[in-house]
């Protein structure tokens, strides 16, 4: 199934070059939005599988933005698009709900398939900065006891380590063996037990936890 995708930037000439370079990558753009009030309206409208999401933007930047359409129960995954990698911005685009987190200096390959990964679920960042981010919203979760119960299964901890590692699903598959449906699986089990709505929620709550470490 064609993923139908939908770009919000105040850029009109990055837009084209998006569209043009995610369309030869197969996917179907559906819209473009030139700010952020626009980007809610057509996203409710259009309902895409994913919108890659400036992060500046007039008339409501790229965070509040995710922040009002997760608010109004839009199932769309959005990844955010910045230019710098301002380690405020990125935290509250997490808090956001936002499932991705690029640098525009990205090649149109990785955008496409981190396009490809967040629709399916995955939570997909630029690799520089996958572990500051993690670093950084482990400071500012409060401190557990060492000593906390850990309620994961032994399979669940190596699953939960590869994703903090950055391994997608079909990756975490591969180095454990094990079918992607059944790291689905153990996925599902670990959001309810450590009361995750995501990979990045349950990262951050097993790195609180002790469960996982940050290589």
């Amino acid at each position: 199934m064609t993923i139908r995708l939908m770009l919000a930037d105040d850029h009109r000439m990055l837009r084209e070059g998006l569209r043009r370079s995610m369309t030869e990558s197969g996917f179907e753009v559906v819209g473009e939005a030139c700010d952020g009030l626009e980007a809610v309206t057509m996203a409710d409208a259009l309902k895409p599988d994913v919108i890659l999401m400036d992060v500046t933007m007039p008339n409501c930047g790229g965070v509040e933005a995710c922040r009002l359409l997760k608010s109004t129960g839009n199932k769309s995954k959005i990844v955010m698009l910045t230019m710098h990698a301002d380690q405020e911005v990125l935290t509250n685009a997490i808090r956001a709900g936002a499932i991705g987190y690029l640098t525009k200096d990205c090649s149109t390959r990785e955008i496409a398939d981190s396009v490809r990964l967040a629709a399916e679920g995955d939570t997909v960042l630029s690799p520089h900065l996958a572990r500051s981010m993690l670093e950084e919203l482990r400071k500012l979760e409060a401190p557990q006891d060492a000593e906390e119960e850990r309620i994961v299964t032994r399979r669940e901890e190596e699953v939960l380590q590869l994703i903090a590692d950055g391994c997608s699903t079909p990756e975490v598959a591969e180095k454990l063996f094990i079918s992607q449906k059944t790291v689905k699986n153990h996925l599902a089990s670990i959001y309810q037990k450590l009361d995750a709505r995501d990979r990045t929620q349950a990262v951050l709550q097993a790195v609180r936890m002790g469960i996982v470490s940050l290589s």
